[in-house]
């Protein structure tokens, strides 16, 4: 008798064991709490570096103070600069009054030498009553002849050819142009050395004569912000005051709405008390005129102080050493005093005013961090 036999299928249809699948034809079982995770979020940006962080850093408290103050030396030779700057490395050096000793042939060729970082060397040559080079480079009309008689190209044209010959004798800086709007009479605190009641007159010879003190590799130092044109009083005098904020907005400051045309540029401010603004106090020892220099007018450069040791606007109501803490500590960079001396009894007294918390270390470092991007220091 023949066996049945049965073939391969029919077995398995006979209740043979399937095959278990294969484990690769079979996706790997992931919970819903890992389907559901969010990938990670970025990592936020880092901030930029600061390029002047290390240089700080290096600096003791005294050196970083001692390069926020521009002091003034005798104008007849070195020995005074010499003495500043060996003895308390100062930021900068005035070099005021009429006497050129110091502009002469190489003598301040020693002077920068003994600065171990850049020194600022400075002169207020506007042209008019206020000029210093008129024994060795003839005289400079004021600003207003200068508008009157010529166009923005050739004022850029004298004042580049002005700036060759500082920049030749040592000078950096030299505290013009006048950005004033005034139609007062010539011999008044401002009149001629502003270049126009206009403020787009004003504003258009002030680029003019800033642009031709760059081209030379003279840095300008555009003045007296918030606008001292049509002040009551001379503040070298005693204490001076503007029309009130809101008349200036439409005249005086109307010119500083262009800053960034001048590109880099230091702002000096003057002792002016204005309305509305400064409380009584001059705008050099006044928080908001700084930070209205910062926030409405958007400047980002060295803020400087007009004179805060010959001019009684502030010598009248406080000394020297209080000036300078009390201007630095309002927000300017560069406290400058033309008298000279006092350096030592000044840097003892900031330092003594930020152990105090009067001047706070991290106001010092912002001003120094401007001074020093200014001086391509860092």
């Amino acid at each position: 008798m023949a066996v049945a036999t049965s073939s391969p299928g029919e077995r398995l249809m006979a209740g043979s064991p399937a095959a278990e699948p294969s484990s690769s034809t079979v996706p790997p079982s992931t919970s819903s709490a890992e389907r559901s995770t969010p990938p990670p979020p970025p990592e936020p940006p880092k901030p930029p570096e600061d390029p002047c962080a290390a240089k700080i850093t290096a600096l003791p408290l005294r050196a970083r103070l001692a390069q926020l103050v521009v002091v003034g030396v005798d104008p007849r030779g070195p020995a005074d600069a010499l003495a500043a700057v060996q003895g308390e490395q100062v930021g900068g050096i005035f070099i005021g009054g009429d006497d050129v000793g110091l502009l002469s042939a190489d003598a301040l060729g020693p002077v920068h030498a003994a600065s171990t970082l850049p020194l600022t060397v400075a002169v207020d040559d506007e042209g008019g009553r206020v000029q210093r080079l008129e024994a060795i480079a003839g005289p400079m009309p004021s600003a207003r002849r200068m508008a009157a008689d010529m166009s923005p190209d050739q004022v850029r044209a004298v004042a580049h050819e002005r700036g060759r010959v500082l920049r030749e004798r040592g000078v950096t800086t030299d505290l013009a142009p006048v950005l004033d709007t005034s139609g007062q009479p010539d011999r008044t605190v401002i009149g001629d050395r502003s270049f126009s009641p206009d403020p787009d007159t004003a504003l258009g010879y002030a680029l003019a004569f800033a642009a031709g003190l760059k081209d030379a590799g003279v840095a300008p130092v555009v003045k007296h912000f918030p606008g001292h044109g049509n002040t009551s009083g001379d503040s070298h005098l005693g204490a001076v005051q503007s029309p009130p904020l809101d008349a200036l907005r439409g005249t005086d400051l109307v010119p500083y709405r262009h800053l960034t045309r001048f590109g880099e540029v230091v702002v000096m401010l003057g002792h002016i008390n204005v309305p509305g603004l400064t409380a009584g106090k001059p705008a050099t020892l006044s928080p908001e005129a700084y930070a209205l220099l910062r926030g409405e007018f958007g400047f980002t450069g060295p803020a400087m102080t007009d004179d805060l040791g010959a001019m009684r606007a502030v010598t009248d109501l406080v000394g020297l050493p209080d000036a300078v803490t009390q201007a630095l500590a309002a927000g300017a960079d560069i406290a400058l005093w033309s008298s000279g001396g006092r350096v030592g009894e000044v840097l003892d007294h900031l330092e003594r005013a930020v152990a105090a918390g009067t001047l706070p270390q991290a106001r010092v470092d912002e001003a120094l961090r401007r001074v020093l991007a200014s001086k391509q220091v860092c």
